[in-house]
């Protein structure tokens, strides 16, 4: 009987729409069985990401840490591939060190199928990688799809033919993409045979069927194959794609599939390419509108594309997408019309705007709403920021600095730190936008721990908040009537946050106390304030001014609830759930630490929920209760290993978790105590955390 407990990983769900490969996808599954590389190559639109997704689907109860699928295509280049594969396996990278060396770690202990989807563009890099990662981890096995092989030694490939043209799997295909019985005598067998097999060619074929009739697709088609070569659809031909001379098939289906749509689509296909993640039809809107394609006329344009399957249908969540193939041709011919450079920085002006409005909600009842745009919308952004970085440093100094406080809550620190110190480098703005990035900056090298090269940060933060806001030619005086504004106050918290991570709490009180006494206002009146009064209440409780950090902690949770402000709560229920413990209150401390997860699941913030996790064991453990504190702590552990760090926390914590522990672990029994810690840790991360927070 198949196993059927739950299995860790990450793997898109399935095409229902799947058909044939029965004979290829044994081949993959054997060859997985025995080599820890296999590559599938092919030309460009034969199957090989939906084949790959069936065999990992098909395998992975075979790999005890689960199959885990990494997009390569949302990627320009290789200079954010390990942060990318690292993100796929759940890898929250919070170390300052080299590139791979967390996600060497990582892996190195695990047996996990790792995918590597779209290598074609980075097939070079991919390699190289993928012999590191090999050499570090003896249980990895990885799928790769590619036109190419990645040239590792040990490397075992896949040729992947199209499908066989006059057999059962190409009308199969085209069956069910049309959802219509199609005879095999007649115009359909007919077109499987002219379109070679080639499945995305069927598919494009599939939707001409169903809106003119498989007749006048046969003909159509027999007009185009045969007909001279034509250069306007020859796009595709280009050596750097990889399209073999044997191949005019697929570029004369595509390009027929363009020369059917109307001039507005073939005008909005053409500026999509622009777009490298998923996109939905107010983003669409927003970039691809001008001249005869406005917001009126757009969306039967995008309905037309759907149709004709050149766009994907919308998900659950209303977003679109272009496959690889579909977008190398678009952008072919967005060049050809001499857009490329304008709708890319129109893209990139959008992404800029849209941070800009999320980093000016994050105080604010939609601070949950924006901060999961800014993760759904990440690959545009990362996308724009790279265009920006070549074109216009100190707009893509604007753009990072409002969007990498939320990156590094996600645990993109590495990306976070490549955008900010790059922005910085190549921008001469100075002012808020500068401000913003290394305060930005500066947190990002606390929560990696490089408290060194963090200080020097900090230190500039500071000087670059006076000069903006305090210029000389007009120095501030405490008794003018205005005081230190939003920058100065983060520049603040930043020196603070600073101070509390190498123990100094007395210096971290009295850098927010000197800016919150000039301070004008309330504590609500902005994040930057919030986070100075956060910092505070931290300082407190670790000077031991256990009442006065509880009360400090109340009155700005109150604020919080007021705001429906999540992060700053979510950082209070931390600290409440500490001076609990401390005085001995190990329920109260419990319902704290619940509250936090709470709301560092809703954040994303794998950091935040290691943390939490080990004050819900150390509550547990002091109240006695050796399952669940065991449970717990091995929950807890697997999130610290997925931010590639050991576990930390405030020494005082660390302390009482390793006091209550060995309590429990004497009543428990040792035995029992690890059996169930390893249980947790082997376990789903978000299962244990489910049965952490009473939903599992």
């Amino acid at each position: 009987m198949r196993d059927t407990a739950p299995v860790r990983g990450h793997l898109p769900d399935e095409n229902p729409g799947f058909a044939g490969r029965r004979t290829e996808l044994k081949r993959i599954t054997a060859a997985l069985a025995e080599h820890r590389l296999v590559t599938v190559t092919g030309v460009g639109g034969v199957g090989k990401t939906r084949l790959a997704l069936r065999a990992a689907h098909r395998v992975r109860h075979r790999h005890p840490d689960g199959a885990w699928w990494t997009d390569l295509g949302q990627l320009d280049g290789e200079r954010l591939l390990v942060a990318l594969v690292a993100d796929s396996v759940d890898l929250a990278d919070h170390t300052p060190g080299t590139d791979t060396g967390a996600l060497r770690r990582r892996l190195a202990e695990t047996r996990l199928l790792l995918v590597l989807d779209c290598c074609d563009h980075l097939a070079d890099a991919c390699g190289r990688l993928v012999t590191e990662l090999l050499d570090a981890a003896p249980g990895l096995t990885v799928l790769a799809t590619s036109r190419r092989p990645l040239g590792v030694p040990g490397e075992h490939t896949v040729l992947l033919d199209p499908l066989p043209p006059t057999g059962d799997d190409a009308l199969a295909l085209l069956r069910t993409a049309t959802g219509q019985d199609l005879p095999a005598a007649g115009p359909a067998g007919e077109i499987c045979v002219r379109l070679e097999g080639i499945p995305l060619a069927l598919e494009l074929a599939a939707a001409q069927i169903r809106l003119q009739g498989a007749e006048a697709v046969r003909d159509q088609l027999g007009s185009r194959l045969t007909a001279p070569p034509d250069a306007r659809f020859d796009l595709l031909a280009h050596p750097e794609r990889v399209w073999p001379a044997r191949h005019q098939t697929l570029r004369a289906a595509i390009g027929w599939s363009h020369e059917l749509a109307d001039p507005l689509e073939r005008l909005l296909w053409a500026r999509l390419s622009v777009f490298r993640g998923p996109f939905d039809l107010a983003t669409a809107t927003a970039v691809c509108t001008g001249g005869p394609l406005t917001p009126a006329t757009l969306p039967t344009a995008l309905d037309g594309l759907v149709r004709a399957s050149v766009v994907r249908p919308a998900d659950t969540a209303g977003r679109h997408r272009l496959l690889d193939t579909i977008r190398e041709y678009g952008a072919g011919w967005l060049d050809r019309l001499g857009e490329t450079g304008t709708v890319a920085d129109r893209h990139a002006a959008h992404f800029r705007a849209l941070a800009a409005e999320g980093r000016a909600a994050w105080h604010g009842p939609r601070q949950l709403h924006w901060h999961h745009a800014v993760d759904t919308h990440h690959t545009d952004l990362r996308t724009a920021l790279d265009r920006l970085l070549r074109t216009d440093p100190d707009a893509a100094l604007d753009l990072v600095g409002s969007v990498a406080f939320a990156w590094s809550s996600r645990g993109r620190l590495r990306e976070a730190r490549d955008g900010l110190e790059q922005a910085l480098l190549l921008s001469d703005a100075r002012g808020r936008a500068r401000t913003r990035a290394l305060w930005a900056l500066g947190v990002t090298l606390v929560l990696q721990g490089d408290l060194g090269p963090a200080q020097e940060i900090s230190e500039r933060c500071a000087r670059e908040a006076r000069h903006t806001e305090h210029p000389p030619e007009r120095p501030w005086a405490p008794s003018e009537p205005y005081g230190p504004g939003e920058l100065t106050l983060d520049a603040a918290a930043l020196a603070g946050l600073l101070a509390l991570a190498t123990g100094r709490a007395r210096a971290a009180l009295l850098v927010v106390d000197h800016v919150l006494g000039s301070a004008r206002g309330r504590p609500a009146d902005s994040a930057a304030t919030l986070r100075c009064h956060l910092v505070r209440v931290f300082a407190l409780t670790g000077l031991g001014l256990l009442a006065e950090a509880r009360e400090a902690a109340l009155a700005l949770l109150a604020l919080c609830d007021t705001l429906d402000e999540h992060w700053t709560r979510t950082a209070l229920a931390y600290q409440l759930a500490l001076t609990d413990l401390l005085e001995g209150d190990p329920a109260a401390a419990a319902r704290h630490a619940r509250a936090m997860l709470a709301g560092t699941r809703a954040l994303g913030a794998g950091l935040g929920t290691a943390l939490g996790l080990d004050v819900l064991a150390t509550a547990y453990a002091a109240a006695g209760d050796g399952p669940r504190a065991a449970d717990v702590s091995g929950t807890g552990e697997a999130y610290w290993r997925a931010t590639g760090q050991p576990r930390r926390g405030l020494p005082g914590l660390r302390a009482l978790h390793a006091h209550h522990t060995a309590g429990v672990r004497a009543t428990l029994g040792e035995p029992a105590y690890e059996e169930i810690f390893l249980r947790a840790l082997t376990d789903r991360p978000q299962a244990g955390l489910d049965r952490a927070l009473g939903t599992g």
